[in-house]
């Protein structure tokens, strides 16, 4: 009896996760991005990538899985083994929303499926236009948009870019079409390019090219103005009210990862985010470095998932009239 006892006990032991966890991380830790190289998501990860590995120590591999709306990532992450070994880099359209705008509501579950570790950074978003168009307002944004046909590009479906120019065409009565990217590089590219006229994309992004003049800003996305772009007025100021979008980047794990795992990533990110150096990387993109416990970050998920959710379902709803 005592043999069957401590058997079961070692099996116990063994259970997936669990003899990992304490010993974890023996190797390289894969942190996933749901987008390509070069955009806000991407830059995140790197920033805070050589403090995670100084803290934790091992390398963390920063792995770029584009497409489907950031859905190839996260079904990726949500398939891996719960050992913390594969963490997921989220933002808000892979994460909550393209599961819903790809028409594919029962691919995952944010709750159900993802195991909440920690924040990263918020960045608020710019409504901005091509330079060479020479709009300087919403409303002639507006009216050029309805007259020319313009195009708005996005870096994939569900992705608060996309849902914030569906909201903003819900609330102005807006005439455009939305082309999407695979993420934020090729989206800007295009728009670079003449491919398109205008986005909402995240400061982080944009400023550099709203710098060397090539996009001009119209609005903000935040409640105030941002102190990056102080002569730039809120959307709410341009008279589209209580209009507000902000992306944020996160991390979590496959649904199981082991508590100790969650506790030591969030330690380490704790202290990386606090940093003056990678606190100052993020100001220079337009973002914020903001950390916050697992039960934070939950509570700031369901948040942002009740906010926008009836906008993707008015969305759905309107391409089957």
């Amino acid at each position: 009896m005592r043999l069957l006892h401590t058997l079961a006990l070692s099996l116990a032991l063994l259970a997936p996760g669990t003899l990992m966890a304490a010993d974890w991380p023996a190797q390289p830790v894969t942190l996933v991005v749901p987008y390509p190289p070069g955009g806000n998501v991407d830059s995140a990860a790197r920033i805070i990538a050589p403090g995670l590995e100084k803290l934790l120590g091992q390398p963390i591999v920063v792995e770029n899985r584009a497409g489907a709306g950031g859905m190839i990532a996260a079904e990726s992450v949500k398939k891996a083994d719960p050992d913390g070994y594969t963490l997921f880099m989220a933002a808000n359209g892979p994460l909550l929303f393209s599961p819903m705008t790809m028409g594919r509501p029962d691919a995952y579950n944010w709750k159900a499926d993802f195991t909440p570790i920690g924040s990263v950074s918020l960045v608020p978003m710019v409504l901005e236009v091509r330079a060479d168009l020479e709009i300087k307002t919403l409303p002639e944004l507006l009216e050029k948009a309805k007259s020319d046909g313009l195009l708005m590009a996005s870096p994939g479906a569900g992705t608060t870019n996309h849902l914030a120019a569906e909201l903003l065409k819900s609330e102005t009565g807006g005439d455009w079409r939305i082309v999407h990217y695979k993420g934020n590089a090729p989206a800007v590219t295009a728009m670079l390019g003449g491919e398109t006229a205008f986005s909402f994309d995240q400061l982080s992004v944009a400023l550099p090219h709203i710098k060397d003049g090539k996009f001009v800003p119209l609005a903000v996305t935040t409640k105030v103005r941002d102190e990056s772009l102080p002569d730039v007025p809120t959307l709410a100021e341009t008279g589209v009210a209580d209009f507000q979008a902000v992306t944020f980047t996160g991390i979590l794990g496959p649904k199981g990862t082991p508590q100790d795992v969650v506790d030591a990533v969030s330690a380490a990110l704790t202290k990386v985010l606090a940093e003056p150096d990678v606190k100052q990387k993020f100001r220079d993109l337009g973002a914020a470095a903001t950390p916050m416990t697992p039960a934070e970050f939950t509570a700031f998920l369901t948040d942002i998932d009740d906010t926008w959710r009836p906008v993707i379902k008015a969305v759905n709803d309107a391409k089957k009239q």
